[in-house]
């Protein structure tokens, strides 16, 4: 069953009331208005999300998923595919400058196998999807299939749903994988109708 549609209908709108008084409250502060740019519009986001004007987070996790692209057959990037796997070893050994910014935020970090090609068995520290190897060249054929692709977001849904479970308030996204910059340029062109250069 995809549950993809019920679970984004059930997101609440922005509390629009929140977002106000979390502006009202960036902009008391003793500074010039917008001199912490993209923070100040992420602390009022944050805000119309939660319904409160100042949110507090105790439990933070910052979930970073890596899967291969096969657009880097292609020559897209100045690094070889293989260090994705590389790097999924260094998230769970807490070498990678996100596990540092983790430890200063007082966040769970939480390392997804989405698709790294090669069978690697990464260890406990991180969670495979089994979603396969990764994907193929999206400038030779689609990437994946519809239904690989939604089964990769259902999965996702059940990854946040489950850390909320545990405790988690606050829950960051990243990714990893060699490509991933071209990939997600190619969506973005594909949603918005932006030409490539634009991207």
């Amino acid at each position: 069953m995809n549950v993809i549609p019920s679970v984004a209908a059930a997101i609440p709108p922005l509390d629009e009331t929140a977002a106000a008084e979390a502006q009202r409250r960036v902009d008391d502060k003793t500074k010039p208005p917008g001199s912490l740019g993209r923070l100040e519009t992420l602390a009022v986001r944050l805000a119309a999300m939660r319904g409160e004007p100042s949110p507090a987070f105790a439990h933070k996790v910052i979930v970073v998923a890596a899967a291969d692209h096969g657009v880097t057959t292609e020559g897209v990037s100045a690094y070889p595919a293989e260090v994705t796997a590389q790097m999924v070893k260094n998230f769970a050994a807490g070498g990678a400058a996100v596990c540092v910014l983790a430890r200063v935020a007082g966040a769970r970090i939480v390392v997804i196998d989405a698709g790294v090609r090669g069978g690697h068995d990464f260890g406990p520290g991180v969670i495979s999807l089994g979603l396969g190897g990764g994907a193929a060249s999206l400038l030779r054929e689609p990437a994946m299939p519809l239904e690989r692709a939604e089964r990769a977001v259902e999965a996702g849904i059940a990854l946040a749903m489950a850390t909320a479970e545990q405790g988690a308030d606050l829950i960051a996204l990243g990714d990893m994988g060699i490509g991933n910059t071209t990939a997600a340029s190619a969506l973005v062109a594909a949603y918005t109708g932006a030409t490539a250069d634009a991207v």
